[in-house]
Formats: C-alpha cells, structure tokens, sequence
C-alpha cells in the first residue's frame, strides 16, 4: 500500500481585517487610525501619519505554512508607501510607490522558508511625508493546515438579467461553503445559502462592481474577481440618432482647408462612409461660443465646388442613408463656452448651419485647451466647471430642438477619457493637469443623447489600461485596451466607489489615422483587423485579455476620408472587406 498525499488547503484569505471594517483590530500601528474617507471600497480606511523617526508601520503577524508561496497585496494613496514581508525565512519582500494621488495597488510574492510558521505583513510611509493610507490589505496563500480554514473564493462570477434597478447573478459553489456573501462596491449587499443572487433597489444608467465571497464557519474567503453589471437607463432613446448600418465607417472630411492631402469635393466621397464629418466649424474667438463654417478657399483649394454643389451633394448623399455632420474645433479651434451668454451664442450660431447646409447632427472635437476642470470640481457624474456644465447644457438644447434623429459624436483624445482611469482633474491634492479626464464628465451627462463617441488612439502617450499596464500606439493591443475601457467601464482616480460606466457598443467606435501622414499611430490594416477580431470575436487578442466581447461594436473612424484617398484608400477599402460591405 501507498500512504495518501496529505490533504493541501486551498489558497486562503490570511490578513485579518485587512479592509479595516473592525477599526485597526488585528494590526499594531504607530501612528495609524481609521478613517471614513478617502477609502478604496467599504466604509474604513487606515491613515497613518510619519512623525519625526517614526515612519508610521502598521504590522500583523500571520502564521503561515513552510516552504509555501503567498502573495501580498493592497491598495495605497500618497507619497513613499511601502507594502512587505519580513520574516519569510527566505529573502525578505517589499514594493512600493513613489506618489499615487488615488488608490493604487501594490503587491509582491514571497517562499517561506522550511521552518517559517509565521510571518509580519507591514505597510508604512517614509520620514517627512504626509499622511498615507491603505485599504484591502491582503495575504493569499495556504492557511495552517493544523487549524480549520474558510472556503476557497467563489468562481465563476457573471451576471444575468440586468434590468434599470435589478441584477441576476450567478456563480459557481465553493466546496464546504455554507453561505455567500454578496458585495457592491465593496459593501456587503446581501448573504445567501445559494450560487445566485438578485440584488435590488439599483440605479437606472449606474455601473456597479459586484464581487461574491464564501463563508463557512471558520470564516469568509477573500472576494472573487469583480464582475461590473451596468443597469440600462429608465427611460429615454435606446439608439440616439439612430439609422446607422450594424457597423459605420466615419471620416472627417477637410471641408474648409487645405492640406497636403488634397481637396476631396462632397460629391466624390466615396459610398463607403457613412458619417461625414464636416471639419471644421470654428470660434470667431476662444470665449466667443459663435461657431462659423465656410468652405475652403479658391485660393487654397482650387478645385473646391460651389456653395450649391456642396448642398446638393449633401442632399444626395443623404438619400443614400449617409448622415453629414458639422464638427467643431479641432486641432486649431479652440472652444470655452465660459459664460451662459457664449452658451446661448453656440446653440445659435451651430444652429444656423446645420440649418443653411441641411446637416443631420453635430460633432464635439474639442482639443487643446477647450476643456479642463475647476479645482473644486472632483466628480464627473456632477460637474460645476463652467465649459463642462455650458457645454452639456448647449449639446441638450440642440438635441431638444431637432429631435431623436440628431445625430451626436465625439472624438475625445485619450488624454481626456481614458486617462481618467488614473487621474482626474488637478487631483485630490493638486499639481495634476486639470484637462485630465476632463470629457467624462461631458460623455456621462449626454449618454443618452449620444449617438457614437469615437476616441482618438492616435497622437497618444502611453495610457494604463484596465490591466494596470501602460499601453502605447502602434499595434492592435493600444486600441484593444482603450476600447475595452469604454465597453467595460473603469474607476475614475481609482476610486472604486466612483466608476464611470460601460457605454453600449453600439455607441462605440475606434479612432485612427488613416495613414502614416495623418497622425502618430497608424497601425497596419492587419492590425486593424487584429484589434477588431478581440473586440468583436475574442480572438487575436495577444497579450490582452478583454473584459467581454462585443460584436454589436459600431465601427472605425479615421483621420480622414482625405489621407484616406491619398494613401489609395487603403483603411475605408479594409473596413469594407472585413465587414463585408
């Protein structure tokens, strides 16, 4: 006969109030105390303040397995804080970070040695630094096997039925779980005996972070990998401005200069795209909100058409079910609508000529300096900044006065979407750039209204995806990771507890140059491809793994139907292909 393997425990939870829910229970801190904001998730948070020698540790000790791997993690904000093990019996770990002005997470592995039965797990902060703070302190990794251990977290997680305030979900048992708890945005919501639950009493158009642990009783598992389910809004368009094919091609169209990529008249656009960008209508003055629209000059564009041809190929391209839009700004059109008077002034003028040219709706391209963030204004789902509330309070009237079939865009830099993900605003302690993220708050109000939002993954610095990872342009995983932010929704700041939500795919399009002279980031048409096959069919993804998968994605759009002609319509002739239109 052979001896049986002795049994192995399950990867289990070993910091004890790690989120600090029980005050500072369970840790030996010298200088710490629990606080009720800022925190990661949950209602508690630790502060510890470095005073004179005193760096401020905060420490437990947890008894642990020999010759076993565990990993370290938690969540910290502010200057030099440090997260480690000391005696590991091995080599000793330790990360940390120079300045997070969010919840940021830190986390390192270590072996115990073949004696160790216990171990410290520290944070701490650094001689003449500001206070810090840490939340969701954890150890995972196999418990005393002399002791009973809690259940191994659930998997499995996924929603079902998610209707303005309900969401079904579902996940897969735990062995020897008595009961799950469940958790919304680091709160427990609910405790059941099953692998199901509802949760009730949600928010029409909110995204929430639903995670679920398992309890028996000797104690809870860590929490699952959280799943985010976004309620559909009560009411309103299901499809703004709606009457776009299942997948659209936008350009924009350089209709009032030139470059050298030559003049395209209206009427010789080719019937591959089906929204034509106007670009561009641009202030009289930065503050003015008086928007003006004329075609390119004789003396720049010699072959440029008439007034009455431009119309009239409008009209023929309309009838074929192509929309064309005015797009305001650009590169060189910097727009403040910083008073109610310039507000009122840019209904009327961008009034007058989708009226005069008979246009289906408005692009918002705004760049540069147009939109950035007062230093009190900290919450995109409740702006106070003047050309952020203006603005949304322009586009609404807009939309009221033509209706449900006003067509919507927005091409957004990444700077001013994506990189939300990191920061916002000046920042809860200032210095930052106040133009980060600073449409989100712009998107969010107008979700309803909004027809597509086209971001530009190109002229990009690197920007950290949903993977903590930064990704930079020039192949298919940068607009892999910059799409799957706005399908999958994300914290803005880190800030768990303030997630801008998912838009719906159909409300999605990717940016792109359209060749190599168009903008930094052209990608090659099997990129292009690459980038379409994980977001619509999880395949090709490489090294980035999606958060879903979305055939119902709307699209591509480029800079511009022009460099699109001169590079032998390389980018419109692919969509086409791939799309098969």
């Amino acid at each position: 006969m052979t001896a049986a393997a002795p049994a192995v425990a399950a990867d289990a939870e070993l910091a004890r109030n790690g989120g600090f829910e029980a005050g500072l229970a369970g840790w030996n801190c010298t200088a710490g105390a629990v606080v009720t904001t800022p925190v990661r998730s949950g209602t508690s948070a630790l502060k510890a303040t470095p005073a004179g020698s005193d760096h401020a540790k905060c420490a437990q000790t947890v008894t642990v397995r020999p010759n076993s791997t565990y990993t370290l993690s938690g969540w910290v904000r502010g200057s030099y804080v440090y997260l480690g093990a000391s005696g590991t019996g091995t080599t000793d770990v330790s990360t940390w970070t120079q300045s997070a002005d969010a919840f940021k997470q830190l986390s390192t592995t270590f072996k115990t040695g073949a004696s160790t039965t216990q171990v410290q797990i520290y944070t701490h902060g650094w001689y003449g630094t500001p206070a810090y703070y840490a939340d969701d302190l954890s150890l995972l990794g196999p418990g005393d096997p002399t002791q009973p251990q809690p259940p191994a977290p659930p998997t499995g997680l996924a929603a079902g039925t998610v209707t303005s305030t309900t969401a079904a979900l579902s996940w897969s048992a735990s062995t020897g779980a008595t009961s799950y708890a469940v958790y919304r945005n680091g709160v427990k919501a609910a405790t059941v005996t099953g692998t199901s639950a509802t949760l009730t009493g949600l928010s029409p158009a909110t995204a929430y972070s639903v995670q679920v642990a398992a309890v028996n009783a000797d104690g809870e598992s860590a929490k699952s990998a959280a799943v985010t389910v976004t309620t559909p809004p009560g009411g309103g368009d299901p499809d703004p401005g709606g009457g776009l094919p299942a997948h659209a091609l936008v350009g924009y169209l350089h209709s009032s200069f030139a470059n050298g990529s030559g003049y395209v008249k209206m009427a010789d656009v080719p019937a591959s795209w089906d929204v034509i960008n106007l670009a561009f209508g641009e202030p009289t003055s930065v503050t003015s909100g008086d928007i003006r629209f004329r075609l390119c000059p004789v003396a720049e564009c010699p072959t440029v058409e008439s007034e009455a041809d431009f119309k009239a190929a409008i009209k023929a391209k309309q009838a074929q079910g192509k929309k064309v839009l005015i797009s305001i700004g650009g590169q060189n059109g910097q727009v403040r609508l910083t008073t109610a008077a310039a507000r009122d002034t840019f209904v009327a003028s961008v009034s007058k000529i989708i009226d005069e040219y008979g246009l289906n709706g408005l692009d918002i391209d705004f760049e540069g300096h147009s939109l950035s963030l007062d230093t009190a204004d900290t919450d995109f789902k409740n702006p106070t900044t003047p050309v952020v509330v203006n603005l949304v309070s322009a586009v609404k009237s807009l939309k009221a006065k033509y209706g449900k079939d006003f067509v919507l865009t927005m091409a957004p830099e990444t700077f001013f979407v994506q990189l939300g993900y990191q920061f916002y605003g000046v920042g809860k302690w200032g210095g930052q750039d106040p133009r980060a993220g600073a449409y989100l708050p712009v998107i969010h109000a107008l979700r309803d209204d909004l027809t597509l939002l086209h971001v530009q993954d190109y002229n990009s610095g690197p920007i950290m995806g949903l993977d903590n990872q930064y990704h930079s342009m020039g192949g298919a995983d940068f607009h892999i990771a910059m799409t799957d932010m706005l399908l999958t929704g994300f914290p803005v700041a880190g800030d768990a507890n303030n997630v801008f939500p998912p838009l719906r795919p159909e409300q999605v399009a990717i940016g792109m140059p359209a060749s190599t002279q168009a903008g930094n980031g052209w990608v090659s048409s099997a990129e292009v491809n690459k980038a379409l096959d994980c977001l619509t069919k999880k395949t090709n993804c490489g090294s980035y793994q999606t958060h879903g998968t979305w055939p119902s994605l709307r699209g591509l759009m480029t800079w511009s139907i022009n460099w699109d002609r001169f590079n032998n319509q390389e980018f419109s002739r692919n969509f086409d292909a791939y799309f098969g239109s």
